[in-house]
């Protein structure tokens, strides 16, 4: 296949508390990128919103390596479209819902899924102890807007609770308080509709799967999961029942707890990490797509 005349620009940075794995997704997708294939691939750097408008002046397609607000949450994409630039990944209805992690939980759980039990609080005086009580300890208090596992902690008393809402607070509007569900840590990776091998993980490093372990090499052990057919069939199903349901497009990642044979949804990621050490590449790889065709795939996908 010959050269696509095709002025392709990889946008990175932003403005969220993810800027720096953002940077990290946004040079390996230059490295990596075919320049056989396309008339050109630009790095766009953004560090204002306002910088948008200006830089990706003469592009044919937006390859958004961006994470958290401003590019992961619908602003951006609502942006491209008002300047009829194609771009990749999901839409803005699909992207301002999957950043709400409890508007993603009311709606999978609507649809008959299970996900952990949640309450959320955006100020201090809101913690209802009685509230958490039934939740039961420990817990999870992390941004309810945000991603890599920034600001989340892991909570097992009472008296830990207020501290964690108040530094989660600094970071988002809403803190959102999920049960801990004890299982497997799994993620499943949808690309066009297609449900890519499962990945299940591991922290080597901090209790759970937490900034440093997503992106330290080696912080944590990635591997194909092979559970037996009638699991991994419930783990495919609840997949594409929120691939639909949550208006999904191009891909996406679902991550998940299994627990008693029962997969928990925890979140979905509408523009997850793309970096060496990210999940997608891994499970991409796993069915025999190299991480160059991963790239075109998206672009393609992102196009239809």
């Amino acid at each position: 296949m010959g050269e696509i005349r095709m002025r392709i620009g990889v946008i990175m940075g932003g403005i969220s508390t993810e800027r720096e794995v953002s940077f990290q997704s946004g040079a390996e997708v230059m490295k990596y990128m075919n320049r056989d294939k396309y008339e050109q691939v630009v790095p766009i750097m953004i560090d204002e919103k306002k910088d948008v408008i200006e830089r990706v002046k003469g592009i044919d397609f937006a390859f958004l390596a961006l994470h958290g607000a401003f590019g992961e949450d619908g602003t951006i994409q609502g942006a491209l479209e008002t300047l009829g630039i194609p771009y990749s990944g999901c839409g803005v209805l699909s992207s301002a819902i999957c950043m709400n992690k409890a508007l993603t939980k009311s709606i999978v759980k609507q649809c008959g899924l299970v996900t952990p039990e949640w309450v959320t609080y955006r100020s201090l005086e809101e913690i209802n102890y009685d509230e958490m009580r039934k939740l039961g300890y420990p817990v999870f208090i992390k941004p309810n807007h945000g991603g890599s596992s920034v600001a989340t902690f892991f909570v097992q008393k009472e008296e830990e609770v207020k501290e964690a809402v108040h530094e989660v607070l600094k970071y988002d509007s809403e803190a959102i308080i999920e049960q801990y569900v004890e299982g497997d840590e799994i993620t499943s990776f949808v690309l066009n509709g297609e449900v890519f091998p499962t990945l299940r993980i591991k922290a080597n490093k901090g209790e759970f799967f937490n900034y440093e372990s997503k992106y330290n090499v080696e912080g944590a052990k990635e591997e194909v999961a092979e559970f037996e057919p009638i699991l991994q069939e419930k783990i495919v199903k609840a997949s594409k029942t929120m691939w639909r349901e949550l208006y999904c497009k191009c891909y996406v990642r679902f991550d998940m707890i299994i627990s008693g044979g029962v997969p928990y949804v925890l979140e979905a990621n509408t523009l997850p990490g793309l970096t060496s050490a990210s999940l997608i590449p891994k499970s991409a790889k796993a069915k025999g797509m190299e991480y160059p065709e991963l790239l075109d795939k998206i672009i393609e996908y992102s196009l239809q």
